[in-house]
């Protein structure tokens, strides 16, 4: 007779962990545990998301038009033919302009370095000189220092990269990265060597304009043929040896000291140079160029007076040697004191083209440099791999905008 109640084995299928009703209600609960948590919607995400799209768009655009102008423009590889010609031109406009747009003050520093007791300041000196001769007279030599100073810019800032590039390979490039600093000062003293024997026709028609009153002639080439008929080309070429002994010792100070004393001053400040805006850049810079100008000053100056007097006072035909002695024998020509005469004047002038040329166009290329070239230390830590970067002209803004 069947039992009423059910056996174990039943009861045991019906509510054992095999029930396919009891699976199903398990799976959705592991399931429903395991579910991904809503986010909170934010606005501020929102709208970090559109910016990021719309930033995203914009350099789309800006990488767009920089092909663009990059098609256009075509490329420049560092050392290549077109960065000398970019260096020697902005060379040629640098040092042109700067020089002769402080002509007045090189007037005034020429004269009273051949006659000390001629002026007392510059201020007197530019009145008495307007008055006699208008505003053309307190810019007497413009021309020649217009032609003189472009053609020496341009031999000075493209031979420098030449030479540089040069002494680099000569040594190595381990080594021209250990000894860099000298290298530069080769560099910038072998291309001020060139550039001098093609400022020094043009120099020696300005001081002679600006040191015989009335100027002896009217415009540089008919100078050019006054002096050539008289002393031949060697007349044009007779201050060559105090102008080396001027210009090399103030190019190398200029090349080794601002960029030193301008990494010094950003060393003195509580911020890196990228955190400062471009109006304390070019304060900084303007301190640099201040304070190296002042240091080509006091190096070249000597000779500068030398210049002077040796353009002035040097007979046709007198050896170099000859002249320098008779010069310096000459107790009411020249003497210790005299040797610094106009000296603040000079110290403007030199001032106002470090600021303009070192701050602007040093800057620039020392950038520009940076942009393309970089040094990397070996995985063995003791040699060094120089790795030119092809650059892209034009290059960004905060490169080319002077």
């Amino acid at each position: 007779m069947p039992s009423l109640f059910p056996s174990y084995s039943i009861l045991q299928d019906a509510f054992s962990s095999h029930q396919p009703l009891r699976q199903a209600n398990a799976e959705h609960l592991n399931s429903s545990s395991r579910r991904d948590r809503f986010t909170t919607w934010s606005a501020i995400d929102d709208v970090k998301s559109k910016a990021g799209s719309l930033s995203s768009e914009a350099q789309k655009e800006l990488s767009k038009a920089s092909q663009t102008a990059q098609a256009k423009a075509g490329t420049m590889e560092l050392y290549s033919g077109k960065y000398y010609a970019a260096c020697t031109f902005g060379g040629l406009i640098a040092c042109g302009l700067t020089h002769t747009a402080v002509t007045p003050l090189d007037l005034v520093k020429c004269r009273r370095q051949v006659d000390s007791k001629l002026y007392k300041g510059n201020f007197e000196a530019w009145g008495k000189i307007g008055r006699a001769e208008g505003i053309r007279g307190i810019f007497t030599g413009w021309g020649p220092t217009l032609y003189g100073y472009s053609a020496q810019g341009a031999f000075k800032y493209g031979g420098y990269e030449y030479f540089k590039k040069f002494y680099s390979d000569l040594a190595g490039e381990e080594m021209a990265y250990r000894y860099k600093t000298w290298l530069y000062l080769s560099a910038s003293a072998s291309a001020e060597f060139i550039a001098d024997v093609a400022l020094c026709p043009f120099e020696a028609v300005k001081v002679r304009m600006q040191t015989t009153i009335p100027p002896f002639a009217t415009s540089t080439f008919s100078g050019i043929s006054i002096i050539t008929g008289k002393e031949g080309t060697a007349g044009l070429y007779k201050g060559l040896y105090p102008l080396w002994g001027r210009q090399i010792p103030y190019t190398m100070m200029k090349f080794a000291s601002f960029e030193t004393i301008v990494e010094a001053i950003y060393g003195y400040l509580p911020k890196k140079k990228s955190d400062y805006g471009r109006g304390a850049q070019t304060g900084v810079s303007f301190a640099g160029g201040y304070l190296a100008g002042i240091l080509c000053a006091v190096v070249s100056h000597p000779a500068d007076v030398m210049v002077s007097k040796l353009n002035a006072q040097r007979q046709p035909g007198e050896a170099f040697g000859a002249a320098i002695g008779r010069i310096y024998k000459d107790s009411k020509s020249i003497c210790f004191s005299t040797v610094f005469t106009g000296n603040f004047s000079m110290a403007r002038k030199r001032l106002l083209n470090a600021y303009a040329i070192q701050s602007r166009l040093d800057t620039r290329l020392a950038r520009l440099q940076k942009t393309i070239f970089k040094v990397s230390k070996n995985a063995d830590e003791n040699t060094y791999s120089w790795i030119p970067r092809p650059l892209e002209w034009p290059c960004s803004k905060d490169l080319y905008d002077w």
